[in-house]
């Protein structure tokens, strides 16, 4: 396993002009820690393994509230087997905010609405709220990245709302208010049952 240093900026913004102020940081086995995945560090990616269940990378010493989450993102084009995303404003492994992808979703003619998906865990995960909210929560990537490709994701948190881009999209993919009243916690890295996914360019813009 090779420690690769990743670019991790914890900037003071507003959301009109970002400063210039930031901390670098590298990103490896000591600052982060893996809960229910195996993970390597390589040539500047990130990958998390497959295993059963939801898995975590936690950043450790960020404790984030309000701004913007940027990063890289692959997944698989296997149905049912790549939910990649990021979470947020937890506590634990078992409280916790999600927004993250289906990729095998993005071009599929009938499931193409159900491409990103925000969580809020416990009591609000996917199929909760597709049953008693449908369509609010969920969304189509638009224009929609290659399953197996690299996507650049902007997740920008300005609690209580919630907007996700992707790519060089200038409409959000997503935009939700969120449901949990938690409004800090801890951020890091996000897998859903029996997937894996690839990582890299993390950016965290802190706002205050």
């Amino acid at each position: 396993m090779k420690n690769i240093r990743f670019l991790l900026l914890l900037m003071t913004m507003n959301y009109a002009v970002a400063q210039n102020h930031h901390i670098p940081l590298a990103l490896d086995s000591t600052n982060t820690e893996v809960f229910n995945r195996e993970v390597s560090f390589d040539e500047g990616v990130v990958y998390l393994d497959v295993k059963p269940n939801a898995g975590f990378l936690w950043f450790k010493g960020i404790y984030f509230k309000n701004g913007r989450i940027e990063l890289d993102i692959k997944g698989r084009d296997v149905k049912v087997r790549s939910f990649v995303g990021v979470a947020f404003h937890a506590q634990d492994q078992n409280t916790y905010e999600s927004v993250y992808f289906r990729p095998f979703n993005f071009n599929s003619p009938q499931m193409k609405t159900h491409a990103v998906q925000y969580i809020s865990i416990p009591g609000n995960d996917w199929y909760e709220l597709r049953q008693k909210y449908p369509d609010k929560y969920e969304a189509e990537v638009v224009p929609p990245p290659g399953a197996e490709d690299w996507f650049h994701v902007s997740i920008v948190v300005d609690y209580p709302n919630i907007k996700v881009y992707v790519n060089d999209a200038e409409k959000p993919c997503l935009e939700v208010n969120q449901i949990s009243t938690t409004q800090e916690g801890k951020l890091g890295l996000w897998l859903g049952n029996n997937s894996n996914g690839w990582f890299k360019n993390i950016r965290i813009y802190q706002a205050h």
